[in-house]
């Protein structure tokens, strides 16, 4: 019986992901001045307003109005018709200072005066799979790309009348095994200026975004198509639907093949484990499938506030494993240190690299050097493997 599996991705300029993206915009900004800076910042878009709120404390001064308003531009609404528009956005900023109390428990952690304390509790999950050369499940990673090839084609002009808002969703059919057989439909719904018709831009779409990205050999005859499948989508971004950071986490990470602990990242700094946890639980998924212990790794890690030590670490491999589980859970606990500081050190995350994250997902990114997309752990690990195994 032919199974399916649905993923989806958003472009830079949907609302939600206009929100993810400011809040990291000015972690970022505030990162380059003051490392050790705590923030949890969130963000909400409407139509001519950005609301900004959440908790920040540094010794940096950066202008949070100025950095709303050059993220908005940089993303593409700069145009007073898109009824969001950079120069014309109304910016609040509400932000206070992070608690003394949450402050207290993460500088000293309670298991270890050397080590800080989670900055909450909470649980995490890592993923990798070897479907695609990114170690992302194929549904999602083709999903990415449709949304960056859409922005190159806006960006690049080939055709004049894209905005910044869009969607993708593709869905694949699977064997009993779980093996892709085919590319079974694929929507695409792209915001875009009042005169261009519908069957123009269906075409355009198909030949400059979809087959610019579908692998050819997974699309048949019964590939079904859905281009702006509502049949128009002039009103788009903040000015159509509010956002919100962190609203798209699944986006963010594994398009739901995998488990999620429910926080998100955008705005936080390396303290909350909701990110930076995150970040090493793939790391250690993604090195440990590319040494060859298994074809999927999924990782849960759990904290507890102002406690260095993770209280559970769990390993599944889906019955894909090629070695002893007691193996690969000696190789995790051998390897890898779990704990927050270890982890903002190992990984050098107190530093301005987020933004560029806040958009197309937070794994995979060929086109992206992040530190948790390194495979630079698999020598030590089939290195640790063979030793065990003798």
């Amino acid at each position: 019986m032919t199974k399916y599996f649905t993923a989806e991705s958003v472009a830079n300029g949907h609302p939600d992901k206009v929100a993810d993206q400011i809040a990291d915009a000015i972690l970022d900004a505030v990162l380059a001045k003051d490392p050790q800076a705590r923030a949890a910042i969130e963000v909400t878009t409407s139509t001519g307003d950005v609301s900004i709120f959440g908790e920040l404390s540094t010794t940096a001064y950066v202008n949070i109005r100025q950095i709303a308003v050059d993220t908005v531009r940089a993303i593409g609404y700069d145009q007073p018709e898109y009824g969001f528009a950079a120069d014309a956005i109304n910016v609040s900023n509400k932000i206070v200072e992070q608690s003394a109390d949450i402050a207290q428990a993460v500088d000293v952690a309670e298991d270890d005066p050397d080590q800080l304390g989670a900055g909450d509790q909470g649980m995490v999950f890592g993923y990798a799979t070897n479907e695609t050369a990114d170690y992302l499940p194929l549904a999602l990673d083709l999903s990415h790309q449709l949304m960056r090839q859409i922005r190159a084609v806006r960006e690049s002009e080939q055709v004049t009348y894209l905005r910044p808002d869009a969607k993708a969703e593709v869905s694949l059919a699977l064997d009993d095994e779980g093996q892709v057989e085919r590319i079974a439909a694929v929507v695409l719904s792209t915001q875009h200026d009042e005169q261009v018709s519908l069957a123009n831009l269906r075409a355009d779409m198909k030949k400059l975004v979809l087959d610019a990205v579908l692998p050819a050999d997974l699309v048949d005859e019964q590939t079904q198509f859905y281009i702006n499948p509502s049949g128009r989508f002039v009103l788009g971004g903040p000015q159509a639907d509010s956002g919100l950071t962190g609203r798209k986490i699944i986006v963010d990470t594994y398009g739901g093949a995998a488990h999620h602990g429910g926080g998100a990242f955008s705005g936080k700094d390396a303290t909350k484990v909701d990110r930076s946890g995150a970040y090493y639980a793939r790391y250690v998924a993604k090195n440990l499938v590319a040494a060859g212990l298994a074809d999927k790794v999924e990782l849960q890690v759990a904290y507890a506030i102002g406690v260095a030590a993770p209280v559970s670490l769990n390993v599944t491999t889906f019955g894909t494993a090629k070695v002893a589980d007691s193996v690969i859970q000696a190789v995790v606990d051998q390897l890898f240190d779990f704990r927050p500081l270890a982890i903002i050190q190992s990984l050098d995350l107190q530093r301005p690299i987020y933004q560029q994250t806040a958009a197309y997902g937070h794994f995979g990114r060929p086109d992206l050097d992040l530190p948790w997309e390194a495979l630079d752990q698999v020598p030590a690990i089939q290195d640790l493997v063979k030793k065990l195994q003798s």
